[in-house]
């Protein structure tokens, strides 16, 4: 009997949950085959067979913590596929009765022809029609998805002759019902009266997943463990707004369909002004500082289940349609909940949006161990002064720096955001920086 265990992951990953089984007891699996879907604070990862054989025993269950080398699962490698694997004695009675199997096959079909050939004769019934009239079955398989409303041809084959059984359509019916009760128990939070609480008024108490707990966490521990401090400025966007209103077409149509947005504009301008201010994209070892010789600017993506922040690498060597691509190309891997770890890892600096939310202005905090991170904000047209005698309306932006001001004194951080905001102000000068 072979165990399925939680695999070593990552180095800051030791722990999980069990999100979903993909797979059920007497399931036939694939070397290599996922098994079960795991929660990780940082990504969803599938648990995949290391040989082939049906599933024995599923150890935890859907909700449950798991640790890296827990065995979650059972299988039994010397079974095969058609066989159930739960006795040593399966494979010598399968041999017994095979060349029973075989001789029964040519009448059992025939029984199956003229039942259908019957049933469509005298009642006109229509649950077996479409791809199920082709599937090879019992006429007792049959006869059960009939009554249990089940389409033949979504039953997984495990007879060594290619019949769907009836034995099969009790198994997949029993197995979608127990998906089904564990798939409202995981979704709905669990309602209860606090009277003493809450003086007997209705709440709804609902586990957070792992991936918001290890949020909550990790926020509390970025206040506990860094200085952070937050400066902030003002940008006026006029020039950008009028770029790209006057480039939008061409930009389009030289980089095959990709747009010209805000962040390509911001991660230049944000790696223009790290290359000033070096300290900003460092970290804290220890008693070293490291200072990084490379731009691999995260970008903070909002997601169902939480805040992830996938890492442009190399962002200085993009171009704006680069950069604009490999932000659209992780935002919809975020979205589908394909990142994997190696979009995660790592990162020297990030720069978060909630302008898209409508925010005005905010703190973000620290993604550590990086020491520095940008909030960009709404567009609001405002009041400017342009000289003693004269104001304009203008789009402008606030924005934020928070800084670990262990290693980043207020002088170099203030000094940051009035570089990037130079820098963005004239366009021009983010192609001089590269």
């Amino acid at each position: 009997m072979a165990e399925i265990k939680v695999p070593e992951l990552a180095e800051s990953i030791t722990e999980g949950t069990i999100a979903e089984w993909l797979k059920s007891p007497g399931d036939y699996v694939e070397k290599g085959e996922a098994v079960a879907e795991l929660e990780t604070d940082k990504v969803n990862v599938e648990l995949n067979a290391e040989q082939s054989g049906v599933l024995q025993e599923i150890i935890s269950e859907e909700g449950e913590d798991v640790s890296v080398g827990d065995v979650v699962a059972t299988l039994d490698e010397n079974a095969t596929e058609g066989s159930s694997g739960t006795s040593d004695d399966s494979g010598s009675k399968e041999e017994e009765s095979k060349a029973n199997k075989e001789e029964k096959e040519q009448a059992e079909k025939k029984e199956e022809k003229t039942e259908t050939a019957s049933q469509q004769e005298s009642s006109g019934d229509t649950q077996d029609d479409g791809s199920s009239e082709h599937v090879v079955a019992s006429p007792a398989a049959r006869k059960l998805a009939r009554e249990k409303d089940i389409n033949l041809s979504d039953i997984p084959v495990r007879d060594p002759l290619g019949r769907v059984r009836k034995e099969d359509v009790e198994s997949y019916e029993s197995n979608k019902a127990a998906q089904k009760q564990a798939s409202t128990q995981q979704s709905a939070p669990e309602k209860k009266e606090e009277s003493d609480e809450f003086g007997g008024k209705p709440v709804e108490r609902e586990r957070m997943s792992r991936r918001r707990q290890t949020i909550a966490n990790r926020l509390v521990d970025v206040q506990q463990s860094t200085a952070m401090l937050t400066t902030f400025n003002e940008v006026d966007m006029s020039a950008i707004m009028d770029l790209r209103k006057r480039k939008k077409e061409s930009f389009q149509e030289k980089h095959d369909g990709t747009k010209l947005g805000m962040m390509s504009f911001f991660t230049k301008g944000v790696i223009g002004a790290l290359k000033q201010y070096p300290l900003l994209n460092a970290e804290i070892q220890g008693k070293d500082v490291v200072k990084k010789n490379f731009y691999d600017i995260g970008m903070a993506v909002s997601t169902e289940g939480g805040l992830v922040v996938p890492v442009v690498r190399d962002a200085d060597r993009l171009s704006f349609a680069g950069i604009e691509d490999e932000i659209g190309r992780l935002s919809k891997k975020a979205r589908d909940n394909k990142l994997g770890l190696d979009d995660l890892q790592g990162g020297s600096f990030t720069i978060t949006n909630g302008g898209v939310f409508g925010s005005l202005l905010s703190t973000p905090i620290l993604n550590t161990p990086q020491v520095g991170i940008l909030g960009m904000h709404t567009i609001q047209y405002r009041p400017v002064a342009i000289d003693k005698e004269r104001m304009e309306n203008r789009p402008m932006m606030y924005t934020a720096l928070s800084y670990d001001h262990r290693i980043v004194d207020g002088k170099e951080a203030v000094s940051f955001l009035v570089t990037l905001k130079q820098l963005l102000e004239e366009p021009e000068n983010l192609l001089l920086e590269g």
